[in-house]
């Protein structure tokens, strides 16, 4: 059986001290699972691993895992490399003119957006912008120089539902220089 890489992001883990999973023993019961070059990347829920499970079957395995051992959900998404190292060879911000104050995102969808919206979409005074949506990632912008800003997340969520998870550009540049 073929070994693939993949990258498990896993949602609303570690976050103001609520639904913690230490990542050190993460390591070690996902290698009990059968998993191997495991690599957790920050605190936030982000896994690289090896694999020859099927690629279909990965999120629902690994949630049901989570459920039993911790005793709370915990929504995965995973992607193989090659959509990960996609997405970076795809320089979606290409072009976005950067400043200190603006942030960029990837959003992971579960399944395919229900959601048709034409981008560039920008919302209430330019502070959140979407910038495009490929493959079962969506693509946003938020300016923090505004002195309102929308809550992104619950944006993302009214358009493409709950089975989401956001990551910023910076941490999936990270995890594609491990993929390398």
């Amino acid at each position: 059986m073929t070994v693939n890489t993949y990258v498990a992001f896993l949602r609303g883990i570690n976050v103001g001290g609520h639904h913690t999973v230490p990542m050190a023993f993460l390591k070690k019961d996902l290698e009990k699972l059968g998993f191997s070059n495991i690599n957790t990347i920050l605190n936030s829920g982000n896994i690289i691993f090896d694999s020859n499970s099927p690629f279909t079957a990965l999120d629902f395995d690994l949630e049901i895992y989570f459920q039993k051992e911790f005793g709370f959900a915990v929504p995965v998404i995973v992607r193989n490399k090659e959509n990960i190292l996609d997405i970076l060879k795809s320089t979606p911000f290409k072009n976005i003119e950067m400043n200190s104050q603006k942030r960029l995102y990837v959003s992971f969808l579960k399944e395919k957006s229900p959601a048709t919206l034409e981008v560039p979409k920008v919302f209430e005074n330019g502070s959140f912008m979407i910038t495009g949506i490929a493959n079962r990632s969506v693509y946003s912008v938020l300016d923090l120089s505004t002195s309102k800003t929308p809550k992104a997340m619950n944006v993302l969520e009214q358009l493409f539902g709950k089975n989401i998870t956001t990551r910023s550009w910076n941490t999936i540049e990270r995890i594609g220089k491990l993929l390398q």
